[in-house]
């Protein structure tokens, strides 16, 4: 069967319902069609490591796709893009003809070669599952210390499951809090009951036993891996278009191709602030690119121009960041109270690269003007800077 639309979006998740609702809002008459392979609309993503671990309801993550009045093909992955029949088939078959296309592909998560019931917290129906095997007292093993493996280990402990947390790295969040940063959440999550296990990865497993590279093992009933994400670029490398650690758009999110647009975690694109590109994989991203690749399909001149926040809820410790956060960077530390409330700043070359606001609030733009500017700064003229 072939089908045919004005605006064509592969990937059903925040990205994509971001840009089919701005574009609706932008042109009134066009015709617009969402391709998903999840079997539900379109939802928010941080709830499921967030809010709905604890007082947030699955009837709040739903986003608001009925007002891009767009057919919503649902449980279809795209396979392939003829780019010069503006084209493309699905896995089943059905041709689908656009005039403009928009890839939302996202991510995969990372995965392990080995532990078939291992959860990978991606989907709604990943955390089903996931929510569905903690009840209380249950061991739940987290693997991994970084973003998504700290938030789950902190819900499901405030879930009541016995955690045990592995990772290769020195603390939680080595890669990238200043060391006696992380060194303090590490022990913060120890106090909390939390079995963290630095410095420790799985080999393996048998059965609920997991074989641990110090030569112990651990019994569980319950793992989740939070290891990061690939992009799902495979469809852009296969139709020709420009890809390197993301697909490469412009600054109004055009592809090497200008009928096919990027945005989300999938598109790599220039941070002028930061004088390089960013691939980000996060909800400010998400649906800001989302937002402005819409408009930019529907002819209106909206690039991408910001600089994309995110945020996280560890216990009863919260942050939001912008810019790159990386350990390796010269990191000046601001604090109130020492690991419980401060700013630091992360340094390179004379020039603000990354803000992390440690229960700092209110202060995400500040943070993105002190990143723009020239500088040059250094541990003495950057401390105080923020909040302003």
């Amino acid at each position: 069967m072939e089908h045919a639309f004005d605006h064509l979006i592969i990937g059903a998740g925040m990205a994509g319902a971001a840009a089919a609702v701005a574009l609706r809002q932008a042109d009134a008459k066009a015709s617009i069609a969402l391709l998903g392979a999840e079997a539900h609309p379109p939802y928010d993503r941080p709830p499921l490591s967030k809010a709905l671990w604890k007082d947030g309801q699955e009837a709040d993550i739903w986003r608001p796709i009925q007002d891009a009045r767009a057919t919503l093909q649902l449980g279809r992955r795209a396979v392939a893009i003829d780019r010069a029949a503006h084209t493309v088939r699905d896995d089943a078959g059905d041709t689908w003809r656009y005039r403009k296309l928009l890839l939302a592909t996202g991510g995969a998560a990372r995965t392990l070669p080995f532990g078939e019931g291992f959860i990978y917290l991606r989907t709604l129906d990943d955390y089903r599952r996931l929510r569905q095997a903690v009840k209380p007292g249950a061991r739940a093993v987290v693997i991994g210390g970084g973003f998504i493996g700290s938030e789950i280990a902190a819900a499901l402990t405030l879930n009541g499951a016995r955690v045990s947390m592995l990772f290769p790295e020195a603390a939680i969040g080595a890669r990238a809090y200043p060391k006696a940063l992380a060194d303090s959440v590490t022990a913060y999550y120890r106090d909390k009951g939390v079995d963290v296990r630095a410095g420790v990865s799985v080999n393996g497993a048998r059965g609920n036993t997991l074989e641990l590279t110090d030569g112990s093992t651990l019994a569980t009933d319950v793992v989740v891996a939070g290891l990061g994400i690939t992009p799902n670029v495979q469809l852009a490398q296969d139709a020709g278009l420009a890809v390197d650690n993301g697909i490469i758009v412009d600054a109004q999110l055009r592809t090497s191709d200008p009928d096919i647009f990027a945005a989300g975690d999938v598109a790599s694109f220039p941070a002028a602030a930061l004088d390089r590109r960013l691939r980000v994989e996060h909800e400010n991203a998400a649906l800001t690119m989302g937002e402005r690749a819409g408009r930019g399909m529907a002819g209106q001149d909206a690039p991408y121009d910001e600089l994309p926040y995110f945020y996280s809820d560890l216990f009863d410790l919260g942050y939001e960041a912008v810019g790159t956060l990386d350990a390796h960077l010269q990191t000046v530390e601001q604090w109130v109270t020492p690991y419980r409330e401060g700013v630091v700043y992360y340094l390179d070359a004379g020039r603000v690269r990354g803000v992390l606001l440690w229960n700092t609030w209110d202060q995400v733009e500040h943070a993105r003007k002190l990143i723009a500017e020239p500088g040059p700064f250094d541990a003495a003229s950057v401390r105080g800077r923020l909040p302003q």
